[in-house]
């Protein structure tokens, strides 16, 4: 069964929009109609970069998302470019794992906790005003293992459990007036991660532009009563 959402005269700022999920999320809410601005710290040409950027609807921009002043510039143009903003979907984020605690370095926490949880903190703390005034929503992404400890990916699920834990105090404080939810992939489904585990069982991943459709019901009016959730986005992985 199809879904489609109508998201016409909508803003719509992503993150990570260069990836595999965000590349699928942007191309999710261009069909829908809404006017995207696409935000990554790798610029469109480059070859790593998935997003096809051919549409009269969207912006993209290279933006490094843990430098505050950054952040704060790029919302700022977005609103001078298209007067509004009416969804924030916090892609960008990283993993690291391998080592148990006592053998990981610190370069691995700052990393970790810079790209999934202060980009997503600097988002949220520049878009929130704006999204307060057109009464918008918000999407994140933690992980499902940030519900519980694990073996070699402490600070990743740490981090991710963060970014959950945010996402819910943002919909405690802005009850009634802007939405948060974030949600809970396992490993996604994507050329890189099949290359990088050949040997799992890749039918039980997820397909990205499944769980773009999730992120564009929970943006959407549909999603109206559901704020502060942690939404399974993993399937049977």
């Amino acid at each position: 069964m199809t879904i489609e959402y109508d998201f016409h005269e909508q803003v719509v700022l992503v993150t990570g929009a260069g990836g595999a999920l965000g590349s699928a999320t942007v191309e999710a809410f261009l069909d829908a109609g809404a006017t995207v601005a696409a935000a990554d710290v790798i610029a469109p040409d480059d070859d790593a970069h998935m997003l096809d950027t051919d549409s009269t609807r969207l912006s993209t921009h290279v933006v490094d998302f843990t430098d505050e002043g950054a952040v704060e510039s790029v919302i700022e143009t977005v609103l001078e470019t298209h007067g509004r903003l009416d969804a924030l979907i916090a892609v960008a984020g990283t993993w690291r794992g391998g080592d148990p605690v006592e053998a990981t370095d610190i370069g691995t926490f700052e990393l970790l906790f810079d790209v999934n949880v202060r980009t997503a903190f600097l988002a949220t703390k520049h878009a929130l005003p704006h999204l307060q005034e057109s009464e918008g929503s918000i999407v994140t992404v933690a992980s499902r293992s940030s519900l519980e400890g694990g073996d070699g990916d402490a600070l990743y699920r740490a981090s991710k459990a963060a970014v959950r834990l945010l996402t819910e105090s943002i919909a405690a404080e802005n009850e009634g007036v802007v939405r948060a939810n974030a949600i809970m992939p396992s490993v996604i489904d994507t050329p890189a991660n099949r290359e990088a585990i050949p040997d799992a069982d890749h039918e039980s991943w997820v397909d990205p532009d499944e769980i773009a459709d999730v992120i564009q019901f929970l943006a959407s009016d549909a999603a109206a009563p559901t704020s502060g959730a942690a939404v399974p986005v993993y399937g049977e992985s």
